[in-house]
């Protein structure tokens, strides 16, 4: 059986220079953009057993969102400020077989992970969710999440 990295890119912030970067803050549609990641993932009853977090504002305030529809509380991992494919494997660890770990962070880190585990080339909006499934050392892009396909799935 595989495990699985589902990534999360935070929701709609602040423009930039509206205050430092790690500081912006959601705006109002980035916060619905957030719950409803967590209610499709419920929805899809595809809980992580674990949710990492970058510790800047905006993807920190994210994760606390979606996770409101989820079991436990975001992680602060402040390697998810400039992931790479070798760090998201090492997170992956705290999973087991069949199971799912949720990251919350960053462009463009998340579209370049995903690039170097599976080879797809993706475009992660805000608020979007991309899965990778890993079957050893083999990663294969199981689905890409819009946000308004969450919405749909999280019937908001």
């Amino acid at each position: 059986m595989s495990r699985q990295l589902w990534f999360l890119r935070h929701g709609e912030a602040e423009p930039h220079g509206t205050r430092a970067d790690a500081e912006r803050r959601l705006t109002a549609r980035g916060e619905d953009q957030a719950r409803a990641a967590g209610q499709a993932i419920a929805a899809l009853d595809a809980a992580p057993v674990i949710v990492f977090t970058s510790p800047k504002v905006r993807a920190h305030d994210t994760a606390a969102l979606a996770c409101a529809a989820l079991p436990g509380d975001p992680v602060v991992h402040h390697a998810l400020v400039g992931l790479d494919a070798g760090e998201a494997l090492a997170l992956l660890e705290a999973a087991s077989d069949g199971e799912r770990i949720l990251l919350v962070g960053h462009e463009p880190d998340f579209s370049q992970v995903v690039h170097d585990l599976t080879g797809a080339r993706i475009d992660m909006k805000k608020g979007g969710i991309a899965v990778v499934r890993m079957d050893g050392s083999r990663g294969e892009l199981a689905v890409l999440l819009r946000p308004r396909e969450l919405r749909a799935i999280a019937g908001a």
